[in-house]
Parts: C-alpha cells; sequence; structure tokens
C-alpha cells in the first residue's frame, strides 16, 4: 500500500495550514474524496445527466443505466442477494429512520420490546424511542463496561420472546470498539426479534458480507468512505422490504395513481420516492472500486497501525485520558479522548490552529457520555491516506494543549 501515492490521489490534503499540509483527523465525521471519485462526477455531470426512470430520451436512459449499475456494484460490495435489497438514501441517519418508521411503527405494538446499546448514535437511539412512544413498545438498553467498552453480556438476557427489534452499531462511532456482531444476531434470531445494524464506522475500514452476517437491516453512508454527501445505502432482506409500507410518497415510486387509489412500485424503487441522486449514487460506485482496488485488508492493516500508534504515544503523555479500552487491537479507526481540565472544544481550537482537524462533542452520542459520566469529548480518527509522520506530529502537538491554556504541570 504506497500512502504517497494514495495521498496523492486527495486534492484537499495538500491544503496548508501554516506551514504544513493539514492534517485531517476527522474520518469519522466524513472523508475526503479521492480524485477518481472527483473525476467520475465530472464525467456524469458532462456527459450523461439526465433524470432517470422518466423518459426516452438518450440522456434519461444514460443517467438510468449509470443510476441502476450502481445499485449491482453496492450489491457485490455488501454481498446481498438482489439489487431489490438495496435502498438508496440521504445518509445512515435516513437508512435506520426509514426501518423504524416503515417497519417499527407498522410492527410493533404496546407489550413488545426494543433492545438497543447504549452506546448509539442518535439515529439509532432516538428513532427507537419514538417508536416506543408511538407503539407502547417498551425501549431497553444492553449497558457497556466502562472501562473496556464492551457490552455487558449479562445485559443479552433482555432479549427475550417479547423483543421485536435489537439494534446496535458494528463499530461505535465513540469508542472504536469493533466487535463480532453475529453471536449477538443469532440470539436475537432466536428469540424471533430483527436486527438493525449500524455499519457507518465499519462498511468504509472493513469487508462487510450480508449473507455472512446474516442481519436483517443494515444501513452506512458514502461520505464516510470517500464518496460524495448524500448517498446513503439501506440493505434490507427482501422478503421484510416487501411487507414494509413506502416511507415517502411521490414519483417513481407508484405503479399507479387513481383518483382515490395508488399502487406502489417494486423493490428498491418503492422506497425512493422522488428525483434521486445520481451523483452521489456515481460517487459511491466509483469510491466502492477505489477503496476495493487498494484492498480492505490493507487499509484495515493500515489503520491499525495508525491507531496502536497514536495510542501507545498517548498514553505516554501526562493528563491525557483515552476513553474506553487503550487496547490498540480492540479499536477500530478511532480514539476517544480527553485531557484534564481541558475542555474538548479548547483542545480542538488549539490543534486546529496547528492545522490538525479532530472531532470534539459529544458525537451525536449523548447518552454514551451521559453514562460515562463525561459531558464532551475530542475524538481522533484514521484513514487510508493518513500517515505515521501525521500521527507524530499529532502527538507532540498534543503535549502543548496544557501549556497554551496556561497549565504549568
Amino acid at each position: 500500500m504506497n500512502i504517497s501515492m494514495i495521498r496523492n490521489d486527495f486534492p484537499i490534503l495538500k491544503t496548508i495550514s501554516g506551514e504544513r499540509p493539514i492534517v485531517y483527523f476527522d474520518n469519522g465525521a466524513t472523508t475526503q474524496k479521492p480524485l477518481p471519485v472527483l473525476e467520475a462526477i465530472h464525467e456524469y455531470n458532462s456527459h450523461y445527466n439526465g433524470n432517470p426512470h422518466r423518459g426516452a430520451h438518450m440522456l434519461a436512459i444514460a443517467a438510468s443505466e449509470v443510476y441502476d449499475g450502481s445499485k449491482e456494484v453496492v450489491r457485490k460490495f455488501i454481498n446481498a442477494k438482489s439489487i431489490k435489497e438495496i435502498i438508496y438514501t440521504r445518509n445512515t441517519t435516513e437508512s435506520l429512520n426509514l426501518v423504524a418508521r416503515s417497519y417499527g411503527e407498522t410492527h410493533l405494538h404496546k407489550g413488545d420490546k426494543i433492545v438497543i446499546a447504549i452506546s448509539e448514535h442518535h439515529a439509532n437511539l432516538v428513532t427507537w424511542q419514538r417508536v416506543a412512544q408511538k407503539t407502547g413498545a417498551l425501549l431497553e438498553y444492553i449497558y457497556i463496561d466502562k472501562k473496556t467498552g464492551k457490552f455487558i453480556e449479562e445485559d443479552f438476557a433482555k432479549i427475550t420472546a417479547a423483543t421485536k427489534i435489537v439494534a446496535f452499531a458494528q463499530v461505535s462511532n465513540v469508542l472504536g470498539i469493533s466487535f463480532d456482531p453475529k453471536p449477538l444476531i443469532k440470539l436475537a434470531h432466536a428469540q424471533g426479534a430483527i436486527v438493525v445494524l449500524d455499519g457507518a464506522q465499519s462498511a468504509p475500514h472493513q469487508s462487510v458480507d450480508m449473507q455472512d452476517l446474516d442481519c436483517d437491516f443494515f444501513a452506512f453512508s458514502g461520505h464516510k468512505m470517500c464518496a460524495a454527501g448524500g448517498i446513503g445505502v439501506l440493505y434490507g432482506k427482501e422478503k421484510l422490504l416487501e411487507d414494509m409500507e413506502p416511507f415517502n410518497l411521490g414519483g417513481d415510486m407508484i405503479e399507479r395513481v387513481e383518483e382515490q387509489i395508488t399502487t406502489f412500485a417494486e423493490l428498491p424503487a418503492k422506497f425512493e420516492a422522488g428525483t434521486p441522486n445520481v451523483e452521489g449514487a456515481v460517487s459511491l460506485t466509483a469510491a466502492i472500486t477505489y477503496l476495493e482496488n487498494i484492498g480492505f485488508d490493507e487499509i484495515v492493516t493500515h489503520e491499525n497501525k495508525l491507531v496502536k500508534q497514536a495510542i501507545e504515544g498517548m498514553k505516554r503523555i501526562p493528563h491525557v485520558k483515552i476513553i474506553g479500552t487503550d487496547n490498540p487491537e480492540e479499536k477500530k479507526g478511532l480514539i476517544a479522548f480527553n485531557i484534564d481540565d481541558i475542555h474538548p472544544h479548547d483542545v480542538s481550537q488549539i490543534l486546529s490552529a496547528d492545522g490538525i482537524c479532530i472531532r470534539t462533542g459529544h458525537h451525536c452520542a449523548q447518552p454514551l457520555h451521559l453514562y460515562l459520566g463525561i459531558n464532551a469529548s475530542c475524538r481522533a480518527s484514521f484513514y487510508l491516506y493518513n500517515t505515521e509522520e501525521e500521527v507524530n506530529y499529532f502527538l507532540e502537538k498534543l503535549k502543548t494543549v496544557r501549556a497554551a491554556m496556561g497549565y504549568s504541570d
């Protein structure tokens, strides 16, 4: 894996801050776009731009072919059985809302249970709060060990015959903990529940296989894996999607409309009302191709090396506290941390002055932060184009934060 060549594919990484290129460690929020993705978008807009499924002229047909062809690329990427199981959305959040609204609100009733993890992103938590409020279902949580970040397995007993939904992230967007979800999926299925898996932080960093995982729904975003913003994916098992009501209504998701009745189109169009984001689909195709050409095994190995380097360095810096486990073998591409006596926003501003971009706040995971007894945290997240030299620079500047705030240590 030639990092220098890869970095040359990302024009934004040449942006200068002070006397050096920026260090972009906010990949958990969004990733940068390589030239092949930017060129694919330009090529589409220059030669094929049309409104798919809405005309018989050459550009409409070309746009339809590009859009529909991208679904096959995504299908292969996650090993779904059919493109009928691939629904395009705006992002992971909309994908999870679609499941909650179109499945949860119509299939759950008073006395049913929803079991989710306390570590969930709001998109996979607030959605289920709303379903519980509307249906009378009971929302319960699987908690985590505060030191290791791992699920407390005794809480798995909350998954009973009354449980209809089990929802959790394959990789926590705060703790970076990665684990094999298959045992929990099997447990949920044994009780008759369906499993909703948030793949926002896993799909960009590792191979994902729907046939191997056997989850019922899987959601991820293109912008977290080098594609453009505004394109997300919902995978759903065909039999479940067939049984669900449409999330949005309008053009292209209908079969026939009369004055008093409407019949809906077949999958996947049934869930894709309105003019679709063809640019986003084009960018996602290009991004998947780009990442697969490099190889996810190579990407994982590189990211693991950076995480290990960063954690080992951070453990040697006084007053830096890593949140969750400090075992690099159990982190997937990101590290949350705090510095004693310094608000995370101040940490971010000080590092930003040195050209280092990190995320601070609650990372759309307030219940997790409240459970851990903190209001906010800093997060450094890595991707394939980051380097060991950047990690060293980050560690050196991290040592200066307390002094910048007036502490003599």
